[in-house]
């Protein structure tokens, strides 16, 4: 059975998804949920489903990133996890960090990678005039939103769409793509693959 760090910052929603997608027959478990806020909603969604949590504040190493980091892999290293998923994981991380794990940690973005690495990522596929967004679950590498894609989930762009409707469809899909694959790369496949629309 996979040990599984899933790392948030926010409410969490992804990692909900995760969480409650790693039952029965699951090749994996989840054994830490750990955010850079203490304020994260996800740290109570995780705690009423029995999971561990921590914190490791970022703002206290204000400008010192690696010593951010060397903590982070303090807390992560003690629930040994053989999976890292970054669930809206607000950080940029170093490639000490990258490479620590290397192929052991996984990523959900916004957008259908390699296009709109970064923020903003519905805003700008909307002005650029795309005809569909999506979702990304790859491999996290030292450079930002980069590495082998595992899975891909696709969303038509509508003429009147604002990016907060946009995001609010992508989400669905996201929830959808990300425990599929997490399921997959727990079994060992690390093939790619896109999500059948429902």
């Amino acid at each position: 059975m996979k040990r599984v760090a899933i790392l948030i910052s926010g409410g969490g929603s992804n990692m909900v998804s995760l969480v409650d997608s790693m039952t029965g027959d699951h090749p994996a478990r989840p054994v830490l949920v750990l955010s850079n806020n203490a304020d994260a909603g996800g740290l109570a969604k995780a705690a009423e489903r029995g999971i561990p949590t921590a914190v490791v504040d970022h703002r206290p190493h204000r400008g010192d990133r690696a010593a951010f980091e060397a903590e982070l892999i303090k807390v992560i290293d003690d629930a040994r996890p053989d999976i890292l998923c970054l669930a809206g994981f607000m950080r940029i991380l170093t490639e000490g960090f990258t490479g620590h794990y290397a192929g052991r940690m996984i990523n959900i973005h916004p957008s259908l990678l390699p296009k709109y690495r970064g923020l903003h990522t519905h805003a700008r596929a909307i002005e650029a005039g795309e005809t569909e967004a999506g979702c990304t679950v790859h491999e996290v590498t030292a450079e930002l939103d980069d590495g082998p894609i595992l899975g891909q989930a696709r969303v038509p762009i509508r003429p009147d769409d604002t990016p907060e409707a946009l995001a609010s469809r992508v989400l669905v899909q996201e929830h959808r793509l990300y425990p599929m694959a997490l399921r997959r790369f727990a079994e060992g496949n690390r093939t790619t693959f896109d999500l059948p629309a429902d």
